[in-house]
């Protein structure tokens, strides 16, 4: 038995048949899923009465299951072409989504593959190769407007929707406020986007009175417990998207590297700073918006614990020692 020809067709793949389908793509990565809510939004305001399928990578099903701008979520692990029987998988699926409509917001080779595979007779909405270096969001906002879709929200993504309360766990933890979360990971293959100095930062700003949080992912477990303050861990070992969330919000202010959490805390309104390294800019990731911001320097190892000091402190509210 071929497990791919035997998955079934989502039941409410099958229902609705008088609404319209629109079909998004968006595989990610976790920063760039993340800031799709607004436009996500921005779709679903301009097709208000239609059923919204997303299609995006398995380990973000749980994650966007949550988002309240679309209806259902389907997955796609991207296998290689000589995988023929995901292949007919994805056939299948998106021959019973009768989508009337796709917006291509990977833009990437592969998707264009499954414009000319599965939607060459299918409204599609995506950009040029040439087109794609454009600023995170940018290109996206774009896109849309190419489409006469107005893009009030795009650019002011807002995930609130992910946000678990989180108080009594952080009052089991002993955390006090105001307390300062720090992001000191990246993904393990990218280590030259991790400022090195994450634990001389902890120990000022707990020198002078504010508590200090980590919520760490899985590869960043032992590097976070190196690091003064709380450590945030979950009963698998690390908090879920939804708790990581919650404790964001709950910060007076937050320092990161540029990676996925840092996206959440921006996209969360929070006031923040995000250190950036000659990898990539700012601009490009689309991380600054309102009271988040950056700092980007040539090398991270030259940006000193006192730069970045000096940059919390002037936003931080007075610290309050005994509060809880």
């Amino acid at each position: 038995m071929i497990p791919a020809l035997c998955e079934t067709i989502p039941d409410n793949l099958l229902m609705k048949h008088s609404l319209e389908r629109v079909l998004v793509i968006k595989h990610g990565a976790f920063g760039d899923i993340v800031q799709s809510d607004g436009i996500l939004r921005d779709i679903r305001a301009f097709h208000p009465d239609a059923e919204i399928t997303l299609l995006t990578a398995p380990a973000f099903r749980k994650l966007m299951s949550r988002c309240p701008h679309i209806d259902r979520v389907l997955t796609d692990s991207r296998r290689p072409l000589w995988k023929i029987w995901e292949w007919v998988r994805l056939a299948r699926l998106f021959k019973a989504g009768q989508f009337a409509k796709v917006y291509d917001l990977q833009n990437s080779d592969r998707t264009e593959l499954y414009r000319k595979l599965f939607f060459r007779h299918t409204r599609w909405n995506g950009r040029r190769v040439r087109e794609r270096q454009s600023a995170a969001l940018q290109g996206l906002v774009k896109q849309l407007q190419s489409e006469g879709i107005p893009t009030k929200c795009s650019l002011s993504p807002d995930v609130s929707w992910m946000v678990d309360d989180m108080t009594g766990f952080m009052q089991r933890e002993g955390v006090r406020t105001p307390y300062v979360a720090l992001i000191p990971g990246s993904a393990a293959r990218h280590p030259q986007k991790r400022w090195p100095y994450y634990d001389q930062l902890a120990r000022a700003l707990l020198e002078r009175g504010y508590d200090v949080v980590t919520a760490p992912g899985p590869d960043e477990i032992e590097l976070a417990k190196s690091i003064p303050g709380h450590t945030l861990l979950g009963p698998n070992g690390f908090l879920n998207w939804f708790e990581l969330a919650g404790v964001l919000k709950g910060a007076s202010f937050i320092v990161g590297n540029d990676t996925g959490p840092s996206h959440v805390a921006s996209c969360l309104c929070k006031p923040g700073l995000a250190l950036f390294g000659p990898h990539t800019t700012a601009t490009l990731t689309g991380m600054c918006r309102g009271d988040f911001q950056a700092i980007e320097v040539p090398d991270l190892a030259g940006l000193s614990v006192g730069t970045v000091l000096d940059a919390v402190l002037t936003r931080l509210p007075p610290s309050q020692p005994n509060s809880v």
